[in-house]
């Protein structure tokens, strides 16, 4: 094209922009994605990729590499959280017991790994063996006695403070985000908000090592919560290296929803369960491929931690049983009777938990976050020593409660007394009365319960890595246990009964105390958490008993229905309207007899809308918008006069764009007049070169217009992921709204305070 003079020169350059320059449509940390434009951005990506594969060979080998990609991620992903899954387990077993005692032949072995390589262990007392010594027997020589008690009492509370303190200190000083469950966020993250550097390198880093010690720490917590915020760091780090991913924000939130469910899936060893959480509590967007893809990624990752064998025993969890014996339909009155108790449970502990976290963020508590955690690690420490059930690791007490009383059980829960008479096959052993071991395992559990009950609310929430799976699970463990031993001795006593009558005969194994251990557990969990169809299959995965699913079936939704009665929100969205993460619930319901006019900006008396116009802007008014407002975009409008709507161009894109305009096109100066339209504005010779911005211009907003009931607006922008929506009456700009309007709108209808939709 020959430089015409009337058109100053501007044929040639006017299109530099039609070739795209770095960071274009990308978003700034703590701002909404944009779900349709991303959609789009790879659909055009995948049409460029298809057309040119027909090119050449070498075009079509990268189009199928390409195709595979998503596969290789989710290899990735499994390989490495199920391997870091793998060393979780193994130190924080080895650093639990490191608080008791040492192992003398090999100091990297735990307790039980000691005890396996000794020779001269007896079958009754097969947790004692001589490699294995306490700290008050290696120091003083002393096993038993006054003493020897305190000092091992003495060194499990510096073991623990130690740990803690470890844990806040490296939490603090390299990655504050790697603090909590990380579950809110999570959700907040796949509904398309930006927390930059919460999935990052230094956070898997540090949230990895800091979850074992805090675990270690014997502090009522467990680690299923962050596995699935460390396997969605592993999810992002894997996405870096594929540009399809890396660039495309819309795309990333699929890897990660994939990735949330291979997290489940170490955790407790439910590759199909990890699939239906991730899909039931987490993710914003589900598409048919992502759910494959899960399902791909969670078996992976289970299979590697299988490989690792971290408990020795074959399985991916700890607490996994087998229980022989079938459930009776008068059963189903105890197990919906602990449904209630897990639904009140779980109110109970949203709100203490929620008011406590709230005290924390508005007081000089949060001030001293170190002093907090080692203040709650010490009174767990010294309150949990004296009670057995306490003082071990929560999983290994979920374990025990779980287990079933065979012939070879020495637990004092299966202290009962024995019939001389009994000759039986083992593993089908009849009701007996129970011992003395027993009642005294009762009252034990009775306090841990209470323990367990008030410390697990202030310790949630604490600038430490903390889940809250396996501290619910054992609240509801704990009560299931001891209703199962009542039930069974009511049972062995009363026989003749009217409700034990049909079932029950003298001498008959009717009762199993572990089934209602694993009931409570899921009914505990389910009220905290208000999953569903995920929990049930994950508790049976956990046991892989087929026929206890209708027990768990009745505890899980008994206890949503008893939770839902006081408040729909579970402890996750709860936490995300504590932060003030603009998280739009896809199951709350508005029933608001509100238009778009009611919501919309500018109201009236508000200064007018920031918009743009086609052809007239010059660079510096572009620049002086930029600098006098916080928005996020503009409108671009036919003229001030008309107000006819062309499109929607955003803020970080228009500063990038001018950027780099004055960069690289010479010419361009504070006069120059920007212009989003076709073809060039007719200009005399003696003006500055224009710039031509319409490859930013989005030209199809989404509008509706200004009596659409606001119902239908907050379902747009649900289901479709909006950032805003621009408000016109016949073609004219009235307004716009923004996510953060809407949720305004919808927290100050339900008598809530509209300023705490604001990140804080």
């Amino acid at each position: 094209v020959v430089n015409f003079p009337e058109m100053n020169g501007a044929g040639n350059l006017m299109d530099f922009l039609d070739e795209p320059f770095p960071d274009v449509g990308t978003y700034e940390d703590f701002h909404t994605i944009d779900w349709l434009r991303e959609k789009s951005r790879d659909t055009d990506r995948h049409r460029k990729i298809t057309s040119k594969s027909k090119e050449s060979i070498w075009e079509l080998i990268k189009s199928l590499l390409d195709a595979w990609s998503g596969w290789v991620v989710m290899l990735l992903i499994g390989l490495l959280s199920g391997t870091l899954a793998g060393v979780i387990d193994l130190a924080v077993d080895w650093m639990t017991d490191l608080k008791e005692g040492v192992c003398l032949s090999a100091f990297w072995y735990s307790h039980e790994q000691c005890c396996w390589t000794s020779n001269e262990t007896t079958f009754d007392d097969r947790d004692k063996c001589p490699q294995w010594q306490k700290w008050a027997e290696l120091m003083t020589g002393h096993a038993e006695g006054a003493g020897a008690y305190v000092l091992n009492y003495f060194l499990y509370i510096l073991w623990a403070l130690l740990f803690s303190f470890l844990a806040v200190s490296l939490v603090r000083v390299f990655a504050p985000y790697a603090c909590g469950s990380g579950i809110p966020e999570i959700k907040t993250i796949l509904s398309g908000f930006i927390i930059r550097g919460y999935l990052g390198k230094w956070t898997l880093l540090i949230k990895t090592v800091t979850l074992v010690l805090a675990v270690s720490s014997g502090l009522s917590l467990g680690k299923e919560g962050p596995l699935v915020h460390v396997a969605c760091c592993c999810g992002n780090l894997f996405c870096s290296l594929f540009s399809k991913y890396s660039k495309n924000e819309g795309k990333r939130r699929e890897v990660l929803s994939a990735a949330a469910a291979a997290g489940v899936s170490v955790a407790f060893g439910a590759p199909i369960g990890g699939v239906l959480f991730s899909l039931e509590e987490v993710s914003y967007y589900f598409p048919l491929k992502t759910l494959w893809r899960s399902f791909f990624a969670a078996l992976v990752a289970a299979f590697t931690l299988r490989s690792i064998n971290p408990f020795g025993n074959s399985r991916l969890v700890l607490f996994y049983v087998e229980y022989h014996t079938p459930w009776y339909m008068a059963e189903l009155v105890p197990f919906i009777l602990l449904g209630v108790f897990g639904g009140l449970w779980g109110t109970l502990f949203i709100r203490a938990n929620i008011a406590w976290c709230r005290r924390r963020k508005t007081t000089q508590l949060g001030k001293y976050p170190v002093l907090e955690v080692i203040a709650i690690t010490g009174i767990t420490a010294v309150l949990a020593y004296p009670n057995p059930y306490t003082r071990r690791s929560t999983s290994e007490l979920i374990s025990e409660l779980f287990n079933d009383c065979g012939a070879l059980e020495s637990s004092q829960l299966c202290d009962y007394i024995n019939n001389p008479n009994m000759s039986r096959p083992v593993d089908d052993i009849p009701d007996r009365p129970a011992g003395p071991g027993v009642y005294n395992a009762l009252w034990q559990l009775a306090l841990a319960l209470v323990f367990k009950i008030v410390i697990t609310i202030f310790t949630f929430g604490m600038k430490i890595p903390s889940g809250l799976f396996i501290p619910s699970m054992a609240v509801g463990a704990i009560a299931g246990r001891i209703v199962g031993i009542a039930v069974e001795q009511m049972a062995y006593h009363h026989h003749d009964w009217i409700i034990f009558k049909n079932w029950c005969r003298p001498g008959a194994d009717c009762v199993t105390p572990g089934l209602y251990a694993m009931v409570g557990a899921a009914a505990c969990l389910g009220g905290v958490t208000r999953m569903t169809v995920s929990l049930v299959v994950i508790m049976f995965e956990l046991t892989g008993g087929l026929e206890y699913i209708v027990p768990l079936m009745a505890a899980a939704v008994t206890s949503k229905w008893v939770a839902d009665a006081f408040g729909k929100e579970g402890i996750y969205e709860s936490h995300i309207q504590l932060n003030g993460y603009p998280y739009l619930d896809v199951r709350d319901e508005f029933t608001h007899r509100t238009l778009a006019t009611d919501v919309m900006r500018p109201r009236r008396n508000d200064p007018p809308l920031a918009v743009l116009t086609q052809d007239t802007t010059t660079v510096e008014d572009v620049e002086t918008l930029i600098k006098d407002t916080d928005y996020n975009g503009f409108p671009v409008v036919v003229s001030r006069e008309s107000e006819r709507l062309i499109g929607f161009v955003q803020r970080r894109d228009l500063t990038l764009a001018i950027k780099n305009a004055r960069q690289k096109q010479d010419g361009v100066v504070s006069s120059s007049v920007v212009y989003f339209t076709e073809d060039a504005p007719q200009l005399p010779a003696s003006n500055p070169q224009p710039l031509k911005l319409r490859r930013i211009l989005n030209l199809s907003p989404f509008t509706v217009t200004d009596h659409t009931p606001m119902e239908t607006v907050v379902d747009i922008f649900r289901k479709l992921g909006l950032r805003q929506c621009l408000v016109t009456r016949s073609g004219r700009l009235l307004g716009i709204i923004t996510k953060k309007d809407v949720l305004r709108h919808m927290a100050q209808m339900m008598n809530q305070d509209p300023e705490s939709i604001m990140f804080n």
